[in-house]
C-alpha cells in the first residue's frame, strides 16, 4: 500500500471537502490518508501565492465556473455540511499550531474533525480566540491545555518545518497529496489519488 500523505489548512474549503470525501476513499481501498498539518499563509509566502479569491477577483466567468464546479463536488459526494464561512478568511496559525498540540494529547482526529465542522459546516469566527475556546469547549476537547501547548517551542517550529518542506517537495496550496512522494494538487485529483492506489498508476 503506497504512503499517502494530506497536507491540510483549515482555512481551505476545498481541504475540508476533501477531508470528507477521504473516508470514502479509505474503506474503498483500505489505504490510510496520513494527515499532515501546514500553514497556507506560510505557502503563499514562501511561494509567492495568492488565494483563489484574491487571484479570481475581477476576472468575468471564472469565480462563477469554480462555483459550479464546487457545486457539481458537492453533489457528487452527497455532501450537506458545508457553508460557506461568512468571515472568511480566518487567521488559521493557532488552528494548526492546535492540530500539532491535539496530536501531542492524542485527539488529533477529533480535533481535525470539529475544528473543520466549526469552520464550514457551522462556521464561526475561529481566529477570535474567545470563539476558539468556546467551539473547543463545546467540542469536548481540552481547550485549556491546547492553548498552552500552542505556545511552545515545539510546535511552533514543527509547523514552520512542516510547511517549509512542503513548499520543497513542490507544495504551493491546500489541499495537497503526495501519494509515494508524488504530488497531486486539489479535490479533484482526489479521483488520480485513487486510481493510484487502486492501480498504481492514473489510467
Amino acid at each position: 500500500m503506497p504512503r499517502i500523505e494530506f497536507l491540510f489548512d483549515f482555512g481551505s474549503p476545498n481541504a475540508y471537502l476533501s477531508h470528507l470525501v477521504i473516508p470514502q476513499i479509505e474503506q474503498r481501498t483500505g489505504a490510510r490518508f496520513e494527515y499532515v498539518p501546514v500553514l497556507l499563509g506560510g505557502f503563499f509566502k514562501l511561494t509567492n501565492n495568492r488565494s483563489p479569491a484574491e487571484s479570481f477577483a475581477g476576472i468575468r466567468n471564472k469565480p462563477e465556473y469554480q462555483q459550479l464546479e464546487t457545486d457539481r463536488f458537492l453533489r457528487r459526494h452527497r455532501i450537506t455540511q458545508y457553508r460557506f464561512n461568512p468571515f472568511f478568511p480566518i487567521n488559521t496559525l493557532a488552528l494548526m499550531r492546535g492540530a500539532l498540540a491535539a496530536r501531542k494529547l492524542g485527539v488529533f482526529e477529533r480535533y481535525v474533525d470539529e475544528v473543520y465542522r466549526h469552520m464550514w459546516a457551522a462556521p464561526k469566527k475561529l481566529d477570535d480566540p474567545a470563539v476558539l475556546r468556546a467551539a473547543l469547549i463545546e467540542s469536548g476537547l481540552p481547550a485549556e491545555r491546547l492553548f498552552e501547548l500552542v505556545q511552545t517551542p515545539e510546535v511552533k517550529e514543527t509547523l514552520v518545518a512542516q510547511t517549509q518542506r512542503a513548499v520543497e517537495r513542490g507544495a504551493f496550496g491546500s489541499p495537497t497529496f503526495f501519494v509515494d512522494g508524488e504530488i497531486y494538487f486539489g479535490k479533484d485529483r482526489l479521483r488520480d489519488v485513487e486510481e493510484v492506489i487502486v492501480h498504481g498508476s492514473t489510467l
